[in-house]
């Protein structure tokens, strides 16, 4: 059910050319009129791709293993530079919000200042600062620079 519905997602946007908070809306609806072959000959034809395009890979045992690498932004302090590799796909105004913001996979980031007290970080990405409140810095996972 996961690998489908990620698969129907890069459909979406690759191929049909909706945004990925789109995609993630209209995979949920379209989930169960793909059958298993549909989405087999989808993804053959979309080159086997490896993540969705929130970042979250299309081989749940790859999902797996990348957890143990991987840490909420809301665990990250002032100074730590990160790059961002999955957005959580729960909260579909969330979503939007993401890349609304140019909070999306692959871009590096560093965090700027974080007040717990206020609930928010800042976050420069881009040249330019983001202000992210805790909700928004619990669902951008990210891979810390070493």
């Amino acid at each position: 059910v996961v690998r489908k519905h990620r698969i129907i997602e890069r459909l979406l946007t690759d191929f049909m050319g909706y945004t990925a908070a789109e995609a993630h809306v209209h995979a949920d609806e379209l989930g169960d009129t793909f059958t298993d072959d549909m989405v087999d000959r989808i993804a053959e034809r979309l080159g086997q791709p490896e993540r969705c395009p929130h970042g979250w890979p299309v081989d749940t045992t790859r999902e797996q293993a990348e957890n143990r690498e991987l840490a909420p932004l809301s665990d990250l302090e002032p100074g730590d530079r990160a790059t961002i590799v999955r957005l959580a796909e729960h909260d579909g105004e969330l979503l939007h919000w993401f890349y609304d913001q140019g909070l999306e996979p692959g871009r590096e980031l560093e965090v700027r200042d974080a007040t717990p007290a206020a609930g928010q970080m800042t976050v420069r990405i881009d040249g330019g600062e983001r202000a992210v409140g805790d909700k928004a810095a619990a669902g951008l996972f990210v891979r810390r620079e070493t």
